[in-house]
């Protein structure tokens, strides 16, 4: 009875990894689709719902940028790919504790922002001044954030908020205006928080004609310049009149030079004899009278 029983347990029993497949899972649109990771379930629709941590180093090779953390969720599932949405972004604990030292004031905030495309944004910023300061201006520098936050957040869609926060330009224009109370170090956005997605699509603005406009006018301004050919042609004949007239300048200044130097050394030649000879003359003269 026993080995019976223990049959039909081993028949029962499946192996529950043969039964899974491998997911292939894509970054959403705002990254260009990048394929990120992998992972295994037993049905598609299993995957629903999965969080994803991913490095911004990762998706565009830039080392300065491995401090930031993607959270990515899954929400569609099409054959053997999994494709994702952005839940928000997250800055590693090592990064933030470099930057907060001894002696050095930390101020904090959290704010709820609604985009231009209808997307609830919570976005919490720190800023970092290298003194510490009192509490009325921890709370200018607050208000600060909060009124650049909600101006930018009205103006942008959710994909250009966003962007601007990985590449650090709400930071810097959070920094600008901060000046006026205090000299701060440095404005970052620690965390942003996707709350409820964009109710209406609006489609990013790219500036594709700036470009065009400014590759045109240098084209003009080439076409005025002469080109190398022409310089290279017109250069051979210059070349020799020029050292033609600097050969004849050295000749003419050789020849002054020898003029000069030739009679000043016969001169101290003649000097020197007459001085010697004379006084010897006279010498000898006196000797001979004395002995008379």
């Amino acid at each position: 009875m026993a080995k019976a029983r223990a049959r039909t347990t081993i028949r029962k029993v499946k192996d529950r990894w043969k039964a899974k497949n491998w997911y292939q899972i894509v970054s959403p649109s705002l990254f260009n689709n990048v394929p990120v990771a992998e992972t295994l379930s037993d049905t598609p629709d299993s995957l629903i719902g999965r969080v994803t941590e991913v490095s911004l180093q990762d998706l565009t090779n830039d080392f300065r940028k491995s401090h930031i953390k993607l959270l990515f969720t899954i929400d569609k599932v099409e054959q053997n790919t999994a494709y994702t949405q952005l839940k928000g972004h997250l800055l590693t604990s090592d990064y933030l504790r470099r930057m907060i030292r001894r002696r050095k004031s930390r101020v904090d905030g959290v704010f709820d922002v609604e985009t231009r495309d209808g997307a609830l944004l919570r976005v919490k910023p720190f800023a970092i001044a290298e003194k510490r300061i009192q509490s009325s201006q921890k709370k200018l520098i607050r208000n600060v954030m909060k009124d650049v936050i909600s101006k930018e957040g009205k103006a942008k869609t959710l994909n250009s908020f966003i962007k601007d926060c990985l590449d650090g330009k709400t930071g810097s224009e959070i920094y600008k205006h901060c000046k006026i109370y205090y000299p701060v170090k440095r404005i970052e956005i620690n965390k942003t928080e996707i709350i409820r997605l964009p109710t209406v699509i609006i489609e990013d603005e790219k500036p594709v004609e700036k470009p065009e406009e400014e590759s045109k006018e240098p084209s003009k301004e080439e076409s005025e310049v002469p080109s190398e050919e022409e310089i290279v042609k017109g250069s051979p004949e210059e070349e020799p009149q020029e050292e033609k007239e600097v050969l004849a300048e050295e000749e003419i200044t050789a020849e002054e030079t020898e003029k000069a130097e030739k009679p000043k050394k016969k001169t101290k030649a003649k000097t020197t004899t007459k001085k010697k000879t004379t006084p010897k003359k006279k010498t000898k003269k006196k000797k001979e009278a004395t002995p008379e």
